[in-house]
């Protein structure tokens, strides 16, 4: 036995748009024993399958073409306006739990759209969240995933910019500043969610402390690998894990205290199976 003193991040864990999401599919798989999700609700596989075996059934949009009369959930990253239409079309009800902050930025994107503003997105192409801000602007919005890409597009005069709401504030902050250096007149919208961008200062704070840290989270979100590596930035003795099986005794000396964080992705069970699984080394 190493006897590792192990603790788990208080602030890790779902954000409370997914907390909101998964609830509302447990409430109707316990009523109805099965539901429809557009999507994987959450970028974690180990969840997904365990919601899987209690009747969520994910399918694509071209399955959710070909529905009728059933009922379907829309996870947290929100949905463009074709999805309402195709569930007006196929008589489907929507299960909307579209994360507040999330619909917030689309109807203030669609605002600007309507307003013939020209509309450039920080964020991650194909991600689903993007796919919803971009279906405000009849696809016409430019998506970009750096300063570096953005640049390489003619810009107007006049830049309105968004952003993700998972992408960090201080990059965005950075592209904007860099785009008034250059001369370009930016109308900046912060909708960043806070409970999100905030979680790396306090994972900075967590990693420090304790002599390895091990990071939980899906291969699939993006999250993740943004946060994995902050802790690493911290803590160069950070191991990514995405599942109790990937976890290896020989990254442990006997004695060490060990940090456990995750996504906002992540389950807070995931990271107890890891904890109570350090313990038994």
């Amino acid at each position: 036995m190493r006897q590792l003193q192990v603790h788990i991040d208080s602030n890790s864990g779902f954000c409370f748009g997914v907390i909101y999401a998964i609830q509302m599919a447990e409430d109707l798989l316990e009523e109805q024993g099965y539901l429809y999700c557009l999507g994987d609700i959450v970028h974690n596989d180990v969840e997904v399958e365990r919601l899987q075996r209690k009747g969520l059934r994910i399918i694509n949009y071209d399955t959710l073409k070909t529905l009728q009369n059933e009922a379907v959930l829309i996870r947290a990253h929100g949905e463009p306006p074709s999805t309402y239409q195709t569930a007006l079309e196929n008589n489907l009800t929507l299960v909307d739990a579209s994360c507040p902050v999330v619909l917030k930025l689309q109807n203030r994107i669609k605002t600007s759209f309507d307003k013939k503003e020209k509309i450039f997105i920080y964020g991650k192409h194909g991600h689903a969240e993007v796919l919803g801000l971009l279906g405000q602007t009849n696809n016409e919005a430019i998506v970009f995933e750096n300063l570096d890409e953005l640049l390489r597009h003619e810009l107007p005069q006049n830049i309105t910019l968004y952003s993700q709401t998972t992408k960090g504030t201080a990059s965005f902050y950075r592209i904007k500043d860099e785009l008034e250096s250059r001369g370009y007149a930016v109308d900046a919208n912060d909708t960043i969610c806070r409970q999100v961008s905030n979680r790396d200062k306090e994972l900075r704070r967590f990693a420090q402390k304790f002599d390895k840290v091990v990071f939980v989270s899906g291969t699939k979100s993006s999250n993740g690998r943004v946060l994995y590596q902050v802790c690493k930035d911290t803590n160069p003795n950070t191991f990514f894990v995405s599942k109790v099986e990937e976890l290896q005794p020989e990254w442990f000396a006997p004695g060490e205290t060990i940090g456990i964080c995750g996504a906002t992705s992540t389950p807070m069970w995931l990271m107890e199976e890891v904890r109570d699984a350090l313990l038994q080394f």
